[in-house]
């Protein structure tokens, strides 16, 4: 089984995919499209991509690329804790106060936003596609005296220098990462099992006074548990939105579908994602 990911390696998605599937085949990729793309061209059998940071929200190419590009599911879910780490080259060690550049995901640069304010206001920001791939570019490129934010297999694997340990402003760090399957089918892995979930994208009909009270009267008269409602834009003109809807409840043959189907009574356009499990991965 051929298992994509958002690289290169060392990444915290590539830490996710090792937990999980130990065993299996692990191809990175560049980007979070790149991914997706390669399930749905048949190189890999799956895809493993982040989908939403406890710091700093969902990450909005995976939620557009899956609404207007992609036709796949979501068959499992895989939640893990996130420890960012300020590194930097071995030949520059000692020297961290006269790094030129910082260099990470833009994620993890939010993430640490307090600590690079106190500890290097006014060091340039450099956003890369992931961040070991920062790792990388500081390994390949001493002399010139950056540093990357990444974990501790970021550290070893690319040979540098942990200068500052847990920079992330806040404690409790995790990001949510999805596998993505042709099939609707949910994967069962080897994890901590937490809770079944059903992932909705539902676009309102226009002009419609009340319709989203209404979509969300759909769940609540069937005591169905939101744990996540969002809104992305149709990128079809200002106001025009899809919502993102996380229900703490798997496919059933009575409630959800119930749901669905008064939705699109009322006009709506709804976009299932998939039926999953959802897993805690250790630390």
């Amino acid at each position: 089984m051929k298992i994509a990911y958002l690289g290169p390696q060392a990444s915290f998605t590539d830490l996710a995919v090792r937990k999980a599937f130990p065993d299996e085949h692990q191809v990175p990729c560049v980007t979070i499209p790149d991914c997706i793309e390669a399930v749905i061209e048949d190189e890999v059998d799956y895809a493993v991509v982040p989908l939403e940071n406890a710091l700093e929200g969902s990450v909005h190419i995976t939620v557009d690329y899956l609404f207007h590009e992609a036709d796949l599911s979501i068959v499992a879910e895989l939640t893990s804790p996130i420890q960012q780490h300020l590194m930097v080259h071995p030949e520059n060690s000692g020297g961290e106060r006269r790094i030129e550049k910082i260099m990470s995901h833009s994620h993890a640069l939010a993430q640490c936003h307090k600590f690079l304010h106190k500890a290097y206001r006014g060091t340039p920001l450099e956003q890369t596609t992931s961040t070991a791939a920062a790792a990388k570019y500081v390994s390949e490129h001493p002399g010139e005296k950056n540093a990357a934010i990444g974990n501790e297999l970021a550290a070893k694997e690319y040979g540098l220098s942990i200068s500052h340990e847990n920079i992330h402003d806040f404690a409790y760090n995790h990001t949510r990462f999805i596998v993505l399957h042709k099939k609707s089918h949910p994967l069962a892995i080897e994890q901590n099992k937490s809770e079944d979930k059903t992932t909705l994208m539902v676009t309102l009909p226009k002009d419609r006074s009340g319709a989203l009270h209404q979509v969300l009267s759909t769940f609540a008269w069937r005591q169905l548990n939101l744990s996540k409602i969002e809104s992305r834009p149709l990128k079809t003109g200002l106001g025009d939105y899809f919502f993102l809807i996380d229900v703490a409840h798997g496919m059933d043959e009575v409630l959800l579908p119930g749901a669905i189907s008064e939705m699109e009574a009322l006009g709506c356009e709804v976009k299932m994602i998939g039926t999953y499990s959802s897993y805690m991965l250790d630390q």
